[in-house]
């Protein structure tokens, strides 16, 4: 397949990553850990009140259980932040990306059983499946096995977490109960954003 054309390499997905780190801010911080109450209460999923509620598609990023899962997800959007800048991928790759955001967390009513569920993981899983779809399809100057490489490690890290399994999931090492399914929703989400994004571009006719 041809490179991707005259679409410039942008600041885009830099934009979208330092919404994602402003983001992270809002939540405030306790004693060594983030504070529950009304903040968290007002910004995660819930399912019961997704539809009556709609910024609840969005604004999960923002709440977080504790301070090592703030740590983990600051650090997460700022290695995919990284991760797109190196690839240079341009103004409808971020497009794509944020297009995910609300799908990611929607999707999550797939199971009925999360009542609630806050963190950035599901969307940094969509934008590392933008990356990997973005280098398969239009190369942008990199060779399209790291493509390749970065979906099929996303997709076995999906698998081996067994989304499919109990929707919470204690694992070593995190002081928190982990949402596999919702890594498998940001990838979906974002894998399916950008192979339609791309579609469209190759509609408009924006390779050669």
């Amino acid at each position: 397949m041809p490179g991707l054309p005259p679409l410039p390499t942008s600041r885009a997905w830099l934009g979208v990553t330092l919404v994602l780190l402003l983001a992270l801010l809002v939540q405030p911080l306790g004693q060594g850990h983030l504070a529950d109450g009304p903040w968290r209460a007002a910004l995660d999923w819930q399912g019961d009140r997704a539809l009556s509620q709609p910024w609840r598609w969005w604004t999960p990023v923002a709440a977080h259980l504790s301070a090592q899962h703030w740590l983990a997800n600051a650090t997460g959007v700022v290695l995919v932040g990284l991760l797109g800048w190196s690839a240079r991928l341009p103004n409808p790759a971020a497009w794509a990306w944020c297009a995910a955001w609300p799908l990611t967390h929607l999707a999550l009513g797939l199971r009925p059983e999360l009542l609630r569920y806050a963190g950035a993981s599901g969307m940094l899983h969509a934008g590392v499946a933008v990356t990997a779809v973005w280098l398969l399809w239009w190369r942008q100057g990199q060779p399209r096995w790291m493509g390749a490489l970065t979906g099929a490690g996303l997709v076995l890290k999906v698998l081996l977490e067994a989304p499919w399994g109990p929707v919470l999931q204690a694992r070593d090492g995190w002081d928190i109960l982990i949402v596999p399914w919702s890594h498998a929703s940001g990838t979906l989400a974002g894998g399916v954003c950008a192979v339609l994004m791309s579609a469209w571009l190759r509609w408009r006719g924006a390779s050669d």
